[in-house]
């Protein structure tokens, strides 16, 4: 018997038997990483990608993913931006693999709420896509008022401003129900 071939062998399996252990050890670490991993960071890191949105309503959106936001995200359309609640979305395509945490306290306390206050404060004309059964409905006009989980929805003609006059009725609108709201993009956007 050569002692050198034995010694040789029970290196082999010793270190093949610590490579599996290690290896065993690198796919937990990594299931238990990803198990770490919320929706917030894998859009973080599909920041300014092309991705597409599937809404609850069978609405589909595609855009490039501009902000993301703990309840909320925005997709610039060529000629509009849309804010979708990440609560209206049931599917997403195109996403990175890479996950981005938020580093900032303050965005992750900003929710949906602050976005729509903004869109408020700014009178921006919308449209809103309100989900009613199965489908949704589509209203045009501009937040009146954001209290904490509804908005109060000044509706007129597609187009019209916000005028007493031009305004047909106000319609309060649940958060729960918000499917998406589309602007127009500024003059200075890149398509």
């Amino acid at each position: 018997m050569r002692w050198d071939d034995l010694f040789g062998d029970m290196e082999a399996q010793l270190a093949a038997g610590e490579r599996l252990d290690f290896d065993a050890d690198v796919a937990e670490r990594a299931r238990a990483d990803a198990a770490g991993v919320e929706l917030g960071d894998r859009l973080r890191g599909s920041l300014g990608l092309r991705i597409g949105i599937h809404l609850a309503s069978g609405t589909s959106f595609e855009g490039v993913l501009s902000y993301v936001g703990s309840q909320s995200l925005v997709l610039d359309e060529p000629r509009h931006q849309v804010l979708i609640p990440h609560a209206a979305a049931v599917r997403y395509s195109g996403l990175s693999r890479l996950a981005v945490t938020e580093p900032s306290a303050v965005r992750q306390r900003l929710g949906l709420a602050s976005s729509l206050r903004a869109l408020a404060r700014d009178r921006a004309s919308l449209t809103v896509l309100v989900v009613r059964g199965p489908g949704e409905s589509v209203l045009h006009g501009v937040i009146d008022r954001v209290g904490r989980d509804f908005l109060d929805f000044a509706v007129t003609q597609a187009g019209e401003d916000r005028r007493a006059a031009n305004v047909r009725q106000t319609a309060t609108i649940p958060f729960a129900a918000l499917a998406g709201l589309r602007s127009a993009r500024g003059p200075d956007s890149q398509p």
